[in-house]
């Protein structure tokens, strides 16, 4: 073989590597154009005997799907970019859509006129975050859920010689929130909810009438209790119970694991001639709440 052959093949075995000599790319994951979630939820300030939801939806961006448990692999595969992520569970009574939670709707009681919300709906907990998602990344992204339904128990204490006539209270309360935005943690859709009052016949608040409702929140700036107070024979004539409630409510759409007891004390209950009461000064009872048998 001449040494010009050898110069030759010498040549083209260079030309060969070095057409070989491209390195594949290296990624981090199987999915190199897209990231992944796994979400961590921690479920806090959460009233005794609530529990952790069975299931619940996490949404992120148009994204959403029902999960369960507190550490879950997203099975979707996001494009980079900035998202918002929300879970919350459903529970009854309540619909979400979107990120805005709504109080199914009741009745109207007789004779009374507006918008009426169910009394005791279920527990709501929902919390948001922001994740941003990169490409060729797996992503641990931690909420915290918190309870956003919160207990009201009224209490009312008749005073006067027909206090142990009483038959029966009830009434509504206004302003309450039909709507919560769980994104921007708004109260919003001022509705009202019916009140059935139960007189209390053991413990310490024996002889007094408490109502317990669930809510969303309060909106509107403005509560008020409107009641009748009906009694044995209708004798004396049934008394229209008002109060305004709004200041002792000011807070009421924050720390809603805290259930809220209010204790109020009738002005004066009618004797014959009075038709009409008041409460003027709610109370905040500390403790366990009040129930009635």
């Amino acid at each position: 073989m001449t040494t010009k052959t050898i110069i030759t093949r010498l040549g083209c075995a260079a030309l060969l590597l070095g057409g070989c000599d491209v390195k594949d790319p290296i990624h981090d994951t199987p999915h190199p154009d897209s990231g992944r979630i796994t979400l961590v939820t921690e479920w806090h300030d959460c009233s005794a005997g609530t529990g952790i939801p069975a299931t619940y939806t996490v949404k992120v961006g148009e994204y959403s799907a029902t999960v369960s448990g507190t550490t879950v692999t997203v099975d979707h595969l996001f494009e980079p970019g900035n998202y918002r992520l929300v879970v919350h569970n459903t529970p009854d009574a309540i619909t979400v859509n979107g990120t805005v939670a709504t109080a199914a709707a009741a009745a109207t009681p007789a004779g009374q006129t507006g918008t009426f919300i169910h009394a005791t709906p279920g527990w709501l907990h929902a919390g948001v975050t922001n994740v941003a998602i990169k490409k060729d990344k797996e992503h641990t992204v931690t909420v915290v859920a918190r309870q956003q339904t919160r207990q009201l128990t009224l209490v009312i204490e008749p005073a006067g010689g027909t206090a142990g006539k009483i038959e029966s209270i009830e009434g509504t309360l206004s302003g309450v929130a039909g709507t919560l935005d769980i994104d921007a943690g708004t109260c919003t859709a001022p509705s009202n909810v019916a009140l059935a009052f139960t007189k209390i016949t053991d413990g310490a608040n024996t002889g007094k009438w408490s109502a317990t409702v669930r809510l969303l929140g309060v909106a509107d700036g403005q509560q008020r209790l409107n009641a009748k107070i009906r009694f044995t024979g209708d004798t004396p004539t049934p008394v229209t119970l008002d109060s305004d409630l709004s200041t002792a409510l000011a807070a009421f759409n924050t720390d809603k694991h805290m259930p809220v007891t209010l204790d109020g004390a009738v002005v004066e209950t009618p004797t014959g001639a009075v038709l009409s009461a008041t409460i003027t000064d709610w109370n905040p009872v500390n403790g366990s709440p009040v129930v009635a048998d």
